[in-house]
């Protein structure tokens, strides 16, 4: 179970407000609600510290009495189309939202939770040797893996 989620992100990176809103409400509800083991420790509960270095994806696991337990390192390229979609259809809603036209607001908001899917499913499935998670996990960690890649987002190296 993950007890404390830390993001290491870029400070200078601009951000859109819906964005901002989605990271903050995922870790939130991750902290709150998460079915999260990893297959090496599968009673511990753990602090998570996600960033991103050297173009790759870093999950850092911590015990509750700060130990070290574990890294994950992933490269992001398996995310890089789902990472440009969400980016697109997060600014896609924002200009909808503003015209006010809500019947297209509902499309993009589906089409964005499709993304999501995808995205979940796919880190779940290149977890699945290291770490146990359900649906709604995978769903709130894509959403900071992508609050990571805002201002990279669309120039990811590949």
């Amino acid at each position: 179970m993950i007890v404390q989620l830390d993001l290491i992100e870029d400070e200078a990176a601009s951000r859109s407000t819906l964005l901002a809103e989605e990271r903050k409400k995922a870790v939130a509800e991750l902290v709150e609600s998460n079915d999260f083991k990893l297959t090496r420790y599968p009673e511990c509960d753990c602090k998570v510290t996600l960033s991103v270095a050297n173009d790759r994806l870093q999950f850092q696991f911590i015990s509750r009495e700060d130990e070290e337990l574990q890294t994950l390192v992933l490269s992001p390229r398996p995310y890089r189309k789902l990472i440009q979609d969400y980016f697109l259809m997060v600014e896609s809603y924002e200009a909808i939202r503003a015209e006010g036209n809500l019947y297209k607001l509902e499309a993009v908001d589906m089409a964005r939770r499709a993304v999501h899917n995808e995205a979940a499913e796919l880190l779940t499935e290149r977890l699945s040797d290291k770490v146990s998670m359900d649906f709604e996990t995978a769903r709130r960690l894509f959403t900071l893996i992508c609050a990571l890649h805002l201002g990279q987002g669309k120039q990811m190296k590949t």
